[in-house]
């Protein structure tokens, strides 16, 4: 047989035994290294069981914590006894206990044999490593951790931002350039032991014992001293998510794995059992001579990776939601949003709703309640008109508002006097087409005829949050379509403006409008804004509204008739 294995184990060893015992029936000689942390007991069992076969042999075991020294430790122990006991192996394949080769072990052993001074480990400098996670890169290689990062997380931050504050940097051996990689590796036997029999080999393992992640970066960079060829790239199928931890493959992932030609995967859950049954029993005979293809499947982790952050536009799940930016969008479809129409006209709901053939509502983000259309007490997705529930959260009220009646348009109104907290989502959402008449709350003031002091008060409020809300609107981060009018300048030509909007969102083919809803009478609100003017108080926001405006329809004279021959 061309080649050994050395399989890393700590846990799952009824697993680890068959997939043992799947490499010895191949033909290879198995050493094995057992996690130190593992029972004496558990430990003395699993040999026992592995007994019966000469060819597997156990090495000294170390601790193999996560990112520690001790992993490599572990292989060097382990490729040493291999190299030393079966001379015939001309390459050695490191794998763990939760590996399960895909194919033939014939195929493999076929495969290595036509490439005998190729070393297979994946082996890029520091500049060309796109997966690093944690903000370590070439920090890794130049500061100390003597912590662990799994169990002493607060001291190892510390300890990290204490070396950057001080400048502290460790220096390179000479004569190395670090280099990082899976450390699944499989090498030829010429260059592991160069490796292993290295005379600088202390200090080289002095060096690395302070790295973070070694077993990532230990072979990767020597393996560049001695490899005659070296192809950058693991012969075992292996992939990450976006936060760096591995894919565990399960019983739904079994012509996944097929397709990829791949000779080894992991992680394998150890309860996958139509796997194990699988790929330990197969013959193979359909991927036979076949070149490792991993990236067919790229595709696939891809698109997996990008619905756990990114998901469908608006909907929302629990690996996204805590992420502010992860949302791929605030809401799933257009709506259209309506600021100062209803205090501008009696009748506006439902005239727009007859206009355009879309949902209106009300005020849905009131103080007091929901104001769903028709002033229902619950809506579609069980969404109760309740002020309160609805402020706990209400960028996600309007979020399942919206995904609850995806396929249908929906419209509602807004103004200075509604829940504030919404107003910077709705700037940022694309789906939002947003129309305002600016000062048009002043209406509501000038018709209640209240005290002019409280009236005054009130309207320096509104116009106050009125005036943010239009900043955000305004801002070059605002995504949402905006149209903004004054007051003045909307009076002039409502029709005008109304039949570009109702044009946009309107359900029904283009049409002139035949109706128009009925606007409240203004008469005097020129002089009651001039008396807030007087006050004090200026509404700026309305824009030039004149004191006595002319009637819209001024009479004109009466002419004579007059005969044409």
């Amino acid at each position: 047989m061309t080649f050994g294995v050395v399989i890393m184990v700590h846990t799952a060893f009824d697993r680890a035994e068959q997939v043992i015992r799947h490499w010895v029936a191949g033909g290879c000689p198995v050493v094995v290294h057992v996690d130190q942390a593992v029972s004496a007991t558990t430990y003395t069992h699993f040999a026992g069981q592995l007994s019966d076969l000469p060819q597997v042999l156990f090495s000294r075991r170390f601790r193999t914590e996560w990112g520690s020294w001790g992993l490599v430790a572990a292989s060097q122990a382990a490729s040493e006894l291999m190299l030393e006991r079966f001379p015939k192996v001309q390459h050695v394949y490191l794998a763990s206990g939760s590996c399960l080769p895909l194919r033939p072990i014939a195929d493999l052993a076929a495969y290595l044999a036509a490439r005998p001074n190729t070393d297979f480990i994946e082996s890029a400098t520091i500049a060309d490593v796109p997966w690093t996670v944690g903000g370590l890169s070439e920090e890794r290689f130049t500061l100390r951790f003597p912590f662990s990062w799994k169990r002493q997380r607060l001291l190892f931050d510390k300890y990290v931002a204490l070396q950057r504050r001080f400048g502290f940097q460790r220096c390179i051996p000479a004569g190395i350039t670090p280099h990082m990689g899976s450390q699944w590796w499989c090498l030829t036997r010429r260059t592991l032991a160069a490796i292993l029999n290295d005379p600088d080999r202390p200090t080289y393992d002095h060096f690395f014992k302070k790295v973070w992640i070694p077993d990532e970066s230990y072979f990767q960079t020597l393996a560049r001293l001695y490899t005659q060829q070296i192809e950058s790239r693991s012969l075992t199928l292996s992939r990450f998510d976006f936060q760096g931890k591995p894919h565990i493959f399960y019983d739904d992932h079994l012509q996944l794995l097929r397709r990829s030609d791949c000779f080894v995967a992991r992680k394998i859950w150890p309860h996958a059992d139509l796997l194990y049954d699988t790929f330990l029993s197969a013959n193979g005979d359909a991927t036979k001579g076949a070149e490792p293809n991993p990236g067919k499947i790229d595709r696939i982790f891809a698109k997996a990776v990008d619905s756990r952050t990114r998901g469908r536009p608006g909907l929302y799940m629990q690996s996204r939601f805590p992420n502010d930016g992860w949302e791929n969008g605030v809401t799933s479809s257009p709506y259209s949003v309506f600021q100062g129409f209803t205090e501008l006209f009696e009748d506006f709901e439902a005239w727009l709703a007859r206009a355009t053939g879309n949902r209106v509502h009300g005020h849905l983000f009131a103080p007091d309640r929901v104001q769903f259309e028709g002033r229902q007490p619950a809506f579609s997705g069980a969404l109760p008109d309740s002020a309160t529930l609805r402020d706990y959260a209400p960028r996600m009220f309007l979020t399942n508002l919206i995904w609850n009646t995806r396929g249908e348009r929906q419209c509602f109104q807004y103004g200075p006097a509604d829940t504030e907290d919404i107003s910077r989502h709705l700037a940022r959402d694309p789906n939002a087409c947003i129309s305002v008449i600016s000062g048009a709350w002043a209406v509501p003031l000038f018709k209640s005829g209240g005290n002019f002091a409280d009236l005054r008060t009130e309207a320096a409020r509104l116009q106050r949050i009125e005036a943010d809300h239009l900043k955000a609107l305004r801002s070059p981060h605002a995504k949402s379509q905006v149209q903004i009018w004054s007051m003045a300048e909307f009076v002039e030509a409502p029709m005008e403006i109304l039949q570009s909007i109702v044009g946009g969102i309107s359900t029904q083919s283009a049409r002139r409008l035949t109706e128009a809803p009925r606007m409240v009478s203004l008469t005097g609100f020129g002089q009651f804004l001039q008396n807030l003017q007087n006050q004090g108080m200026h509404p700026y926001l309305i824009g030039d509204f004149p004191v006595d405006p002319a009637p819209a329809t001024a009479p004109t004279t009466k002419r004579k008739p007059y005969l044409v021959k």
